[in-house]
């Protein structure tokens, strides 16, 4: 079993409390889902830079990456299919789905 690191990018944010919370029963459901295989269920990214050979950008992150999440899998394949019910992708965002390798 290998670890892998979902990056969510994208999507919108729910702008009323009620739709905040609905929004929040859909991540915990998804979640619920994936049940054993979580590991770490993330955090919503804050306010970022990006920090090139030249120093941090005055511009904020560049990647507009906006949160994280860690499962466990049996392949990439595996992880990308467990991928597919996020909620981000319902309001038009997307999951990066990295192999956490080893050291």
């Amino acid at each position: 079993m290998a670890k892998f690191l979902y990056l969510y990018s994208g999507g919108q944010m729910a702008e009323t409390p009620e739709a905040q919370e609905a929004a929040m029963q859909e991540w915990t459901a998804w979640f619920g889902t994936l049940g054993d295989s979580v590991v770490d269920i993330g955090n919503p990214f804050g306010a970022g830079t990006t920090v090139s050979n030249g120093g941090a950008s005055g511009g904020g992150a560049s990647s507009k990456l906006g949160g994280y999440s860690i499962i466990n899998a049996e392949s990439l394949d595996e992880a990308a299919t467990k991928a597919k019910g996020c909620p981000v992708l319902g309001s038009g965002g997307s999951v990066e789905v990295y192999e956490a390798l080893a050291m």
